[in-house]
């Protein structure tokens, strides 16, 4: 497929959709809209666009996605959607040895404070300290592209080898894996809200009782570590050991 010429607007909303459904880039969408609409796409054309015509487009090249994800494409592509503005959080001084006891953890996140990133389109991680008595941001690391003939997973994977744990609103199996031999556990958390939010809740787990894996990077010995269910991530079972 020839890159259509696409109007400064158009190509802007395309740009914002994609960042809207895991693991697609533009050339993936546009692929898609190829078939659904047409290429270039128009205003009218994009403002009749369904859910559904997505799904079903390019042999359902986007028949898994979950339906929350495209409806927040498609406010995109009907230019009810604009380029995020929100600030981005305050990152806050942090030296080794601060915070003893402590974990670090990557978030995923497209808007200022948000968790809302998807791992393959995400434009940041939020990176956090997490002790039982204390949580800090200590740097934003912005994502960029992958260098040509780079792998993009490994690409954003190498930005969070420092973490230990990756919150994401969602991760497909084999960038999972990837991940994972990094020694970074993902978490799926597929309903955007406040890093912090979720950084609070982490600590006070951190505090009580903490599933194994985590539980292990804390130091405690293998007869206080509590047993945890095997987490799901996109059709891939994965279970930490203690």
């Amino acid at each position: 497929m020839n890159s259509p010429t696409l109007d400064k607007e158009i190509a802007l909303r395309i740009g914002l959709a994609a960042r809207e459904l895991p693991e697609t880039d533009i050339p993936r969408l546009l692929r898609v809209l190829d078939d659904a609409v047409g290429l270039p796409p128009g205003k009218k054309q994009l403002a009749d666009l369904t859910v559904k015509q997505l799904k079903s487009a390019d042999d359902g090249e986007f028949a898994d996605l979950d339906t929350g994800s495209l409806k927040a494409a498609l406010a995109c592509l009907k230019g009810e959607v604009h380029e995020f503005t929100e600030p981005l959080p305050e990152v806050v001084a942090y030296a080794e040895a601060d915070m003893p006891n402590s974990i670090r953890v990557a978030c995923a996140s497209n808007r200022g404070a948000q968790l809302d990133g998807h791992f393959g389109s995400c434009r940041r991680f939020l990176i956090y300290q997490v002790s039982a008595s204390e949580q800090r941001l200590i740097d934003i690391r912005e994502v960029g592209n992958a260098a040509a003939g780079e792998d993009k997973n490994a690409h954003r994977v190498a930005q969070i080898t420092d973490c230990q744990i990756l919150f994401v609103a969602s991760i497909g199996g084999t960038p999972a894996a990837k991940v994972i031999r990094a020694g970074v556990h993902p978490v799926k958390k597929p309903q955007a809200g406040p890093a912090d939010v979720e950084i609070g809740a982490l600590r006070a787990a951190i505090g009580k009782s903490a599933p194994p894996w985590l539980a292990k990077i804390m130091g405690q010995a293998p007869e206080q570590r509590i047993r945890f269910t095997p987490v799901e991530i996109e059709g891939a079972d994965i279970e930490a050991t203690a």
